[in-house]
């Protein structure tokens, strides 16, 4: 159990299935300082946020403005984004899927390079897009 893994050798899958777990969490405890209790609506908030075409359009506009991601971390994202996957998107099509797997790769990077103060700044910058989005249905 106390084996030693370099992260950064992990492909892009391993990246995303931590990056996954972390960006749910940060997500669950945001929504609940949002003042929902009712798990119905708990649930139909988070997915916004952590469903494959919000992460997708979180990274798309990251990729886009220059200044937002380091090379490095567009790097890990590609890593994850390039990754062969074995499962197929549920309700996403394969490019926001891939682009979302590649998003939570990025995240688990982050996590485990103990990058955490970028990692909250990346977070929150996610959901203040979303936020937006959602202001402007």
């Amino acid at each position: 159990m106390d084996k030693e893994v370099n992260y950064q050798q992990l492909n892009g899958a391993a990246l995303a299935y931590l990056g996954d777990a972390v960006y749910e969490i940060a997500i669950r405890h945001y929504i609940l300082t949002t003042g929902h209790t009712n798990p119905n609506q708990l649930h139909k908030a988070a997915v916004k946020f952590v469903g494959a075409k919000g992460q997708a359009k979180i990274i798309k506009t990251w990729i886009d403005q220059d200044d937002i991601l380091t090379e490095e971390e567009i790097t890990i994202y590609k890593r994850g984004r390039n990754h062969k996957a074995n499962t197929k998107a549920k309700n996403a099509s394969i490019q926001d899927y891939r682009q979302a797997t590649g998003f939570e790769a990025l995240m688990g990077w982050l996590y485990l390079s103990g990058e955490t103060d970028r990692l909250e700044t990346l977070i929150q910058a996610g959901i203040q897009l979303i936020e937006e989005e959602n202001e402007d249905e």
